[in-house]
């Protein structure tokens, strides 16, 4: 077995064993919240917030691999890039599905247009338009450029979503981070297994990601071998 195949095997084993103890952390460790803090449905923020940051992770991951893709344009590159974009839409999706469930039993409505889930959706959208366009747009180089520019210029609001509760307020809590009510310590642990099981998730894809897209390549410039050597 090669070391990279080895190395692939234990993060799958990694992760999956991390995400059974999130379950287990969160449905059989951690305490019941307070109604007024949501209740059951609180539990929901041991996943929500992981899941954030997994998107953190993920749209930073792209924005390293399109500056990089800007500097020097290479297929490793690109598909980095792309593989943190689609992560990046993906934890993102969890994050606004499962916000709004638990601020229903929080705040009492689904959704409020509050500073940090504004500007989270605004970098969903704009790593949803990144992966929509490289399906559309084509594959020369220009189009390449233009996604990887749009990646670098994407990840510039994220730190933008962290601050937004510090500088313009809003109903959104403010629990682990300064100036928050702090948590007890059975939830911090369920909450640090969360931050190891969404990271770890995330790796994963993005290898898989990265790993389908250099193969796509791979039967790319087979077939235009092919093809040149079917006109000779």
């Amino acid at each position: 077995m090669s070391s990279s195949r080895f190395a692939f095997l234990g993060l799958c084993v990694a992760t999956a064993l991390s995400l059974g103890a999130l379950l287990f952390a969160t449905f059989f460790h951690a305490p019941m919240a307070q109604i007024a803090a949501g209740g059951f449905a609180q539990k929901i923020f041991y996943f929500h917030v992981p899941a954030a940051y997994a998107m953190y992770l993920s749209g930073v991951v792209s924005m390293v691999a399109s500056a990089t893709y800007l500097f020097r344009a290479t297929p490793t590159r690109d598909a980095w890039a792309k593989a943190g974009a689609e992560c990046a839409v993906l934890f993102g999706a969890i994050v606004l599905t499962s916000g709004p469930l638990w601020a229903k039993k929080a705040w009492g409505v689904y959704w409020t247009w509050d500073p940090r889930l504004t500007t989270l959706l605004l970098s969903v959208l704009i790593y949803t338009s990144i992966v929509l366009l490289r399906e559309f747009v084509g594959e020369g180089d220009a189009e390449r450029r233009f996604l990887a520019a749009m990646g670098v210029l994407g990840t510039v609001n994220l730190p933008i979503i962290h601050l937004s509760v510090r500088k313009w307020g809003g109903n959104h809590p403010t629990v682990i981070t300064r100036g928050g009510g702090g948590i007890a310590p059975e939830m911090r642990t369920a909450l640090l297994i969360g931050f190891v099981a969404m990271t770890l998730l995330a790796a994963l894809l993005l290898w898989l990601r990265v790993r389908k897209a250099m193969l796509e390549h791979a039967v790319d410039v087979l077939e235009h071998r092919i093809s040149d050597f079917s006109e000779e």
